[in-house]
């Protein structure tokens, strides 16, 4: 899993107990994901990206972990949050350190459960089954758990596109930056076929594109914020499959444009780039392994603005209840005695 899936690999096979991981579309909760750890995607501006920049692709990207335990997490997380001068906006502060909510109660939770993700994308039946599982656990700590719809607040061909002219539009102007540093033309010589097209895509956008793009941000903002009003959370598959073996992504992607690129991305994990546009948490947590093939099978937790501290709570609960410390894979660095 991708982006941070060196990270990932390198803490699940005993390497290093944590390491560092952004998200600009679930590029920390995916790794999480596949390689069975557990990864929080912090509210946008949590943890400042400066002094170089004021953002990442627009607010779409955050600085975050994966780690083996909750713990982890909420240790580095404590270590890294909070505002540095210039910032332009910062997230709410926590009411107390997050080491301290694993070990609290999260009380009951109305949570939201969906199924299949936006633009009509099916979930497989082995993650199908893991979510069911998930749901009884969920119900047994004492949550209430319903199937919902959530309105997106746009369409998911606009929710595309919007994407695609904001990703491509930053990496652009980021290639051409190095370029001029480095003095390498850009060009397939430096650039992998999929990356040029995106470039070349990003070529085209223009500053009215970029602009209605943002709008888009703010609709699905708005719509979710309206969903959290009425739950405490959203459970979703990590990923609407099992872990996809190498080269799935790059396969056949010669003749794709940077929306196709991007189209391609979505359909493998779409239920995971909502929560960057909106700017909200969200983790995934490996509660269960896929029965026949023992792939860990990730399940993402959303909550609202600022609310890391229901989901750290919720997450000691469930580490708590399924524990997943002793789950090794069968390349491991660490010490099983330790492990």
């Amino acid at each position: 899993g991708g982006s941070s899936g060196g990270a990932g690999a390198a803490v699940a096979a005993g390497v290093v107990p944590m390491a560092h991981a952004t998200d600009a579309a679930g590029s920390l909760r995916i790794p999480a994901s596949c390689n069975g750890l557990f990864g929080l995607k912090p509210t946008r501006g949590r943890v400042p990206v400066g002094p170089q920049v004021d953002e990442i692709f627009s607010g779409l990207a955050v600085h975050g972990s994966v780690s083996r335990t909750v713990r982890d997490s909420a240790v580095l997380l404590d270590q890294v949050r909070g505002p540095e001068p210039g910032d332009p906006y910062v997230a709410p502060e926590p009411s107390r350190p997050y080491t301290e909510e694993i070990t609290r109660d999260p009380g009951p939770l109305r949570i939201g459960v969906l199924t299949h993700a936006w633009g009509g994308h099916p979930t497989t039946a082995p993650v199908a089954d893991a979510l069911s599982r998930t749901t009884r656990l969920l119900t047994s700590l004492g949550h209430e758990v319903e199937e919902v719809t959530v309105d997106l607040g746009v369409e998911w061909e606009d929710f595309l596109l919007a994407n695609a002219r904001q990703w491509t539009a930053h990496l652009t102007a980021s290639i051409d930056e190095l370029a001029a540093a480095t003095g390498r033309p850009v060009g397939p010589a430096t650039l992998e076929e999929p990356v040029l097209a995106s470039y070349r895509y990003g070529q085209e956008v223009t500053a009215a594109d970029f602009v209605t793009a943002l709008g888009m941000r703010n609709r699905v903002s708005r719509s979710l914020a309206r969903y959290f009003a009425g739950h405490d959370m959203l459970l979703t598959p990590t990923l609407p499959d099992l872990p996809v073996p190498l080269g799935t992504h790059a396969a056949g992607a010669e003749g794709l444009d940077g929306l196709g690129w991007l189209r391609r991305l979505f359909d493998l994990s779409p239920f995971t780039a909502v929560f960057n546009v909106a700017g909200t948490p969200a983790m995934s947590v490996p509660v269960t392994a896929d029965a026949a093939s023992g792939l860990p099978v990730g399940m993402q937790f959303a909550a609202g603005h600022g609310r890391e501290d229901a989901l750290f709570r919720l997450a000691g609960q469930l580490e708590q209840a399924s524990p997943w410390s002793d789950r090794t894979p069968t390349v491991w660095a660490g010490d099983r005695d330790e492990g």
